[in-house]
């Protein structure tokens, strides 16, 4: 039947996966063992396994892992709604106001040009090691995905629907309310699965 027929393939699937990441992992072990490969900068799956056991039962100088894993979530996820906030706000703002996008776009296209690494060596200069620059960082990789999702977002509104709420008399911020953000919505919340990734990789880049 159909049903079975998917089932051995989702098996095989799987099978085949199994085998790639076999072939992958023993290579690399194999490579690093007979030296083909320096193991000092690649790694070797044992040595990493058994750095992950030592990390996961013992810790490390700042705690166990748990407390450690719990400050970067914190810091990913306060950077996720910094970044979300403000990528929102100005996204619908500039999109709205051709002026205002003519005025600040080249300036966050400039910004957004910058290195993300750059910024964050930047960020823990001026603001030092606590947890601010992290946060900063982590928003500002979410900022420019949620803003420019956001920016699109209202330009892609139907111009035809928006004339007609005015011509009923809507005041601007009536249409934002009713036509623009709603239309917008589903841009920002695709943009969303995206930044939050980002927010975790910030936060971690900046601890590093």
């Amino acid at each position: 039947s159909a049903r079975r027929t998917m089932n051995v393939r989702t098996a095989w699937i799987w099978i085949g996966r199994a085998i790639l990441a076999v072939v992958v992992i023993g290579g690399w072990q194999w490579f690093t063992e007979e030296g083909w490969v320096d193991k000092f900068f690649f790694g070797q799956p044992t040595e990493i396994w058994n750095s992950l056991v030592t990390l996961f039962t013992q810790g490390t100088a700042f705690g166990t892992i748990w407390v450690n894993l719990w400050i970067t979530v914190q810091e990913a996820f306060m950077g996720f709604l910094l970044g979300t906030l403000v990528g929102v706000v100005l996204g619908l703002l500039l999109g709205s106001n051709k002026y205002l996008s003519a005025v600040v776009g080249p300036y966050i296209r400039i910004v957004n040009s910058i290195p993300r690494i750059v910024l964050g060596s930047i960020f823990i200069v001026a603001f030092g090691l606590g947890t601010f620059p992290k946060v900063l960082l982590a928003a500002v990789l979410v900022f420019f995905v949620v803003f420019f999702n956001a920016f699109q977002g209202v330009r892609e509104v139907d111009q035809n629907l928006v004339g007609n709420v005015r011509v009923l008399g809507a005041s601007p911020l009536q249409v934002a309310m009713h036509v623009t953000i709603p239309s917008a919505m589903t841009w920002i919340i695709a943009s969303l699965h995206t930044a939050f990734g980002f927010a975790i990789i910030g936060a971690l880049v900046a601890e590093v």
